[in-house]
Parts: structure tokens; C-alpha cells; sequence
């Protein structure tokens, strides 16, 4: 349940965002929120995370769909009680939810995140993918050295 529960909050506040950024500002529009470090900049993005791969939707429309399918199919062969993997798929799964929308509505993704150190303008649904498969990492080395230890 926690899965379902983390992909339709990480989906509603990737929409929430997007739907507010694109009511209120145009494309290519530029607020700074702190001056000389963080924007808000609405651009659409035809590829992938932080701009990488544009023009390739065509792979991330199908990327996404079997990222979601593996994540149902996980769903029911991790215990209940490993809770923060439960979380991890969660965040991944809204954050691809959110983009794959974006990409099937609308032919590109809503980005806004401007930070003015980083070279990329990026959104909720990104950081929630990032911070999940960033989780995911960790908890795949942590089970990994308890596995050692038991050797």
C-alpha cells in the first residue's frame, strides 16, 4: 500500500506544480526566487532528466511504462515490512508517472527547477526519480554487505 500511496502523492504534487508553472508563466519565462541561484524557469523538455537525450521520447514513453510494470510486480514480493523499499519504488514510480504523462499529453515535460549552479532545468517528478534510485543504491549495497556478513 505504501507504494500505491508515495506514487499518488509524488504524481499529484508533480502535477500541481506543472499545471500552476504552465498557468502562470510562458515558455522560456524566468522568475529568480534567490538571485543568481534559484529561478524558476519554465522550459519543455523533449528528452530526459536535466535535459539529457532530447528528441528521443520515443524511448522513455516505453522506459517508463516497463519502469511502472516492474514496480507492480515488485510490489508484491517485497515484504511488508521492508517499508523504505516500499517508499524508494514509490518515489520512483510517481516521479515516472509524472514525466510519462507529461510526455503522452503533452509531447514534451514541464521543467522549472532552475538552479543557477547546475546547467539543467529540471522538476519534481525528476528529483523524485533521483532520490529513489539514489535510496534504491543504498539499500541494494546495505543488503548486500549483510549478505557478505552471513557468508
Amino acid at each position: 500500500m505504501l507504494i500505491w500511496i508515495t506514487i499518488g502523492i509524488v504524481w499529484a504534487i508533480d502535477r500541481v506544480l506543472k499545471v500552476l508553472i504552465q498557468g502562470n508563466f510562458v515558455v522560456g519565462e524566468s522568475v529568480p526566487v534567490i538571485p543568481d541561484f534559484f529561478h524558476l524557469t519554465y522550459v519543455l523538455n523533449p528528452g530526459a532528466a536535466f535535459g539529457l537525450l532530447p528528441g528521443r521520447t520515443w524511448i522513455f514513453i516505453p522506459a517508463a511504462i516497463i519502469v511502472c510494470a516492474g514496480i507492480i510486480y515488485a510490489q508484491f514480493k517485497i515484504p511488508r515490512q521492508e517499508w523504505l523499499m516500499r517508499l524508494t519504488l514509490g518515489l520512483i514510480g510517481g516521479g515516472a508517472l509524472g514525466n510519462l504523462y507529461d510526455r503522452l499529453f503533452i509531447g514534451k515535460v514541464v521543467d522549472y527547477l532552475d538552479f543557477q549552479i547546475w546547467p539543467f532545468v529540471f522538476n519534481f517528478a525528476d528529483s523524485a526519480i533521483v532520490v529513489g534510485v539514489g535510496l534504491l543504491m543504498i539499500l541494494m549495497l546495505l543488503e548486500d554487505r549483510k549478505e557478505r556478513k552471513t557468508e
